[in-house]
C-alpha cells in the first residue's frame, strides 16, 4: 500500500513544468484511493491531461495505445474526485489519490490490480474494519452499476427498496438474538450480514455513504467534552 503523507503539506511545491517528463513526454500516475490507500491503476499523464486533471478536479490520461486524452468515467461514469496529487523525489511519476464513484478497473474490478501471482506471498491485507467497509461500499457500487447476472446484490437491487428494507429488519433482528449467544463469530457473521445490507440500502436510495461518515465524524466527543448520547 502506497501511503504518502497526505495528512501533511509536502515539503516543496513543484510547477508542472518542473516534472521530469520523459522522451515521450509521459510521467506514469499510480491511482490511490483515498478512503483506503489500496492502488487502484497504474496510467499516465502527459501535459495536456495534467492540466485537465488539476482544472476539473477529476482524473485525465494519456492512453498510449490510442494515442488520445482519456477522461476516467467519460463512459462508465465512473470518474475519479482528485483528493491529492504528490511527485516522487525525482519528480518522475505521481501518486493521485482520489475519491472513486465506482470500479477503477475495465473489468468491473474495484482495482486493476487483481491477479496474484503465483508463487508470490498471499498476505493478509488491511483487516481494519474501515477497509472493509470501504472495500464492501464500492463492490456495491460497482454491482449496482453493471448489475451483473447471478449477482445477490443485482437481485436486491432489481427487487427494490421494499425488499431491501426487509432484509435489513431480518439481519438487524438476527444480531439481537446472536448477541444473547456465546458464539462470538456467529455474532461476527450477523453483524457483517447487516453491515452489507446497510450498504445495500443505501445506494438503493441514492444516498452517498459518506453523508454516514459525517454524521459519525460530527458525534465525535470534543477533547474534554460530553459524549453525545445515542
Amino acid at each position: 500500500m502506497i501511503t504518502p503523507p497526505f495528512d501533511s503539506a509536502p515539503e516543496a511545491r513543484l510547477a508542472p513544468e518542473a516534472l521530469a517528463w520523459d522522451e515521450r513526454g509521459l510521467v506514469p500516475a499510480v491511482v490511490q484511493d483515498a478512503r483506503t490507500g489500496e492502488v487502484l491503476t497504474l496510467a499516465y499523464m502527459n501535459r495536456d491531461s495534467l492540466a485537465r486533471t488539476l482544472e476539473t478536479g477529476e482524473t485525465w490520461f494519456w492512453s498510449r495505445s490510442r494515442q488520445a486524452l482519456w477522461h476516467k468515467g467519460e463512459t462508465s461514469g465512473h470518474v475519479q474526485r482528485v483528493d491529492g496529487l504528490v511527485a516522487d523525489c525525482d519528480a518522475d511519476a505521481l501518486v493521485v489519490r482520489v475519491t472513486p464513484t465506482g470500479p477503477a478497473c475495465h473489468t468491473g474490478a474495484r482495482t486493476c490490480f487483481h491477479q496474484s501471482i503465483e508463487g508470490a506471498p498471499a498476505g493478509r491485507g488491511d483487516e481494519s474494519l474501515g477497509a472493509a467497509l470501504d472495500a464492501l461500499l464500492a463492490t456495491i457500487a460497482a454491482r449496482k452499476a453493471a448489475l451483473p447476472e447471478g449477482s445477490y446484490t443485482t437481485y436486491l437491487f432489481r427487487a427494490g427498496l421494499n425488499k431491501v428494507l426487509k432484509k435489513v429488519g431480518e439481519e438487524a433482528t438476527e444480531v439481537v438474538v446472536a448477541a444473547k449467544e456465546p458464539d462470538d463469530d456467529a455474532l461476527a457473521g450477523e453483524v457483517a450480514d447487516l453491515l452489507y445490507h446497510l450498504g445495500v440500502l443505501l445506494h438503493a436510495r441514492g444516498l452517498d455513504p459518506a453523508r454516514v461518515a459525517a454524521q459519525l465524524a460530527a458525534r465525535r466527543r470534543p477533547e474534554g467534552g460530553a459524549q453525545r448520547e445515542g
